[in-house]
């Protein structure tokens, strides 16, 4: 079957031939409600933010450092659920055409139904989705589903990932590939791993897809680094901070603040 081109895979070409990399940026839905993740979608977007990864709520997200781990908190006390989280897409998709990505784990998908999840998220304008806890190997089933929906199925590799895992997520992934830049769960930190270049370029010999570096980035300096090497970075853990700690309009503009200096950090890398 034949995908229709979506969002994502046209933003990564778009940024590739004019010789830019993307950002991509997260935020928790329903942290700290569903209508400021609405608006704070929006506002990522006008600061310059050209992919968002929306995660889904879980109560054991074991991947996550801290601090997304408690933004997962923060939004189940607030009662959303997996069906919030693509209404908000869709109510994004009345003002927006930035490319969403729904990032979260197996089981609240599960849960939801794996053709019922794909059909909402496709008919909400969702672009991608990335199950942390989902291997390749047992993919298949949501794949199918995803791919009637024409929305990419992304992966993560990790500094760890041998030869073998390279190739298997070549395979199955679609458009793009997650690498995590250091062991560990998700969180900000002072230093970035020194072997970003030669891990990347390892991931580079199996596949074309672009590849987002994620985990630990949270100053321009450090997305300018990543950039050298990769098609795009994510960041996370530094933009949940700013949620837990604002509100209103003081959120809004901190949230800008912070994205645009990390979009400047990344145009500087060209």
């Amino acid at each position: 079957m034949e995908k229709k081109p979506n969002r994502l895979t046209g933003t990564f070409e778009r940024l590739r031939k004019s010789g830019e990399k993307a950002l991509i940026a997260f935020i928790t839905a329903g942290d700290p409600d569903m209508a400021t993740t609405v608006d704070l979608i929006l506002e990522l977007e006008r600061a310059g933010a050209d992919i968002i990864e929306l995660g889904i709520p879980f109560s054991d997200p074991m991947a996550d450092g801290p601090t997304i781990q408690m933004s997962s908190e923060r939004a189940l006390k607030q009662g959303t659920t997996l069906a919030d989280v693509i209404r908000a897409v869709k109510e994004v998709r009345k003002k927006s055409e930035v490319p969403v990505v729904l990032f979260g784990y197996y089981n609240p998908v599960f849960s939801y139904g794996l053709e019922r999840y794909a059909r909402d998220a496709g008919s909400a304008g969702v672009d991608g989705t990335l199950i942390v806890d989902l291997p390749p190997e047992e993919a298949c089933e949501l794949k199918e589903d995803l791919d009637r929906e024409s929305i990419e199925l992304i992966f993560l590799l990790t500094p760890t990932s041998d030869e073998g895992r390279i190739k298997t997520v070549a395979r199955v992934a679609s458009g793009f590939i997650y690498f995590v830049s250091v062991a560990g769960v998700t969180g900000a930190r002072r230093l970035l791993s020194s072997d970003i270049h030669g891990n990347i370029k390892k991931v580079r010999r199996f596949t074309g897809l672009p590849l987002g570096v994620g985990f630990g980035i949270s100053t321009p300096e450090q997305a300018r680094e990543a950039c050298r090497y990769s098609d795009g970075v994510i960041v996370g853990s530094a933009i949940v901070n700013i949620i837990a700690a604002n509100s209103g309009k003081t959120l809004r503009k901190k949230v800008f603040d912070f994205v645009s200096g990390l979009k400047k950090g990344i145009t500087a890398a060209r």
